[in-house]
């Protein structure tokens, strides 16, 4: 099959859906090989796109991506395939392919709760690189568009959503629901997993939650790790966007969009 894809045009678009994937081109084809120098696929964990000619060399090539794509790092490798007595193709020449992998480096962030503040945080992080996964149970309240890296969570149950939450995460909390809020909060905490831990609301709300959540068996340990008020200091506004920059801005500082691990 003769190559009838856009490489460019589908790293484009696996970038914009946040899914790795690893560009293998033909670097140098000696003697009778299946596609000259230059030739490029695109490979994913599970899909394939265009071709470097087939057979086992194109076989090899995309299983060497897919070690890649499990060692989760951008690199790149250099493999050289001769066809005959390696990969027992007719061919009889030699081909050298380039793979680089590239491999979204944006965190997750947990946003519970699409109401103002929810729609204005969501705004403000838009064109950043890091998957949101927006929880709420009221349908009505989700923006029709959502930028591209945001999954909607339209979910009678938001505390089913806490047992996907690992060591990387960011969580912000900001329900509709004072007792909403509380139930998310305390079921984090004592799962213990997560990057950052953000409740909107004043020291007043802190102090109720520390005190129920102290009840619940918390400790002042994990106390210590939750976040509220939320955002950078100084910001005194209460327009949802002013509190959203605040609170982006303390994310950014937190590492929301850093390669490698959080820091406090």
């Amino acid at each position: 099959m003769l190559q009838d894809f856009s490489w460019l045009a589908t790293l484009a678009d696996l970038s914009a859906r946040r899914v790795p994937c690893v560009l293998i081109t033909v670097m140098e084809a000696k003697g009778s090989t299946p596609r000259e120098a230059g030739t490029k696929m695109v490979v994913t964990a599970d899909a394939q796109f265009g071709t470097i000619g087939g057979g086992n060399l194109e076989f090899e090539a995309a299983a060497e991506a897919r070690k890649l794509l499990a060692a989760a790092i951008s690199t790149a490798a250099v493999k050289d395939y001769p066809l005959g007595p390696k990969l027992a193709q007719c061919c009889g020449g030699a081909v050298s392919v380039l793979l680089e992998s590239f491999i979204p480096t944006g965190k997750k962030l947990y946003l519970f709760g699409a109401g103002h503040v929810g729609r204005e945080v969501v705004s403000v992080l838009s064109a950043l690189p890091l998957d949101i996964v927006w929880v709420d149970s009221r349908e009505g309240e989700f923006p029709a568009n959502l930028p591209a890296h945001c999954q909607r969570k339209l979910t009678a149950a938001p505390l089913a959503e806490i047992e996907h939450i690992d060591d990387n995460a960011y969580v912000l909390v900001m329900t509709h629901n004072h007792d909403l809020d509380y139930d998310i909060v305390r079921e984090v905490l004592q799962r213990g997993r997560f990057a950052y831990l953000g409740l909107i609301g004043s020291a007043t709300k802190r102090a109720r939650f520390e005190k129920r959540l102290t009840v619940d068996g918390i400790t002042p340990e994990g106390l210590a790790h939750l976040v509220c008020p939320i955002g950078v200091g100084g910001v005194t506004g209460k327009h949802p966007r002013e509190i959203a920059i605040a609170v982006a801005a303390q994310l950014l500082s937190c590492g929301l969009t850093r390669t490698g691990a959080p820091q406090e």
